[in-house]
C-alpha cells in the first residue's frame, strides 16, 4: 500500500506563497501519473499540476504563471510551490498518484487558506 503525505499548507494573505509536499513511501518514478488536485467548498475537485510520462506538468489554466510543481526523486517527493496566492485558491490541496497497475492513491489533504 503506497502512502501520500502532505504537508505544508496554512493560512496566507493574498499574493503571498506558500510550499505544499507529498512525501511518498516509494520511489515515485514507478508511477504513471503524479500530481496535485485541489476542492475548495461546494465544488468538486479539480486538477492543478499533474505529471504524466512526459518530463513537465500540465497545469490548470487558473495557476499558470503562479504555481510550479517539481519533484525531487531521491526523496520521493512532490512539491507544489504557489505564488501570487489569491483568495479563490482557498481549497484542501491533496497529491495523488496512480501506478502502471491502476492503482490510485490519494493523500490525507492540506488546507490552503488564502485571506487578509
Amino acid at each position: 500500500q503506497v502512502q501520500l503525505v502532505e504537508s505544508g499548507g496554512g493560512l496566507v494573505q493574498p499574493g503571498g506563497s506558500l510550499r505544499l509536499s507529498c512525501a511518498a513511501s516509494r520511489n515515485i518514478f514507478t508511477f504513471y501519473v503524479m500530481g496535485w488536485y485541489r476542492q475548495a467548498p461546494g465544488k468538486q475537485r479539480e486538477s492543478v499540476a499533474i505529471f504524466t510520462t512526459g518530463g513537465s506538468p500540465n497545469y490548470a489554466d487558473a495557476v499558470k504563471g503562479r504555481f510550479t510543481s517539481s519533484r525531487d526523486i531521491a526523496k520521493n517527493t512532490l512539491y507544489l510551490q504557489m505564488n501570487s496566492l489569491k483568495p479563490e485558491d482557498t481549497a484542501i490541496y491533496y497529491c495523488n498518484s496512480r501506478d502502471y497497475v491502476g492503482n490510485d492513491y490519494w493523500g490525507q489533504g492540506t488546507q490552503v487558506t488564502v485571506s487578509s
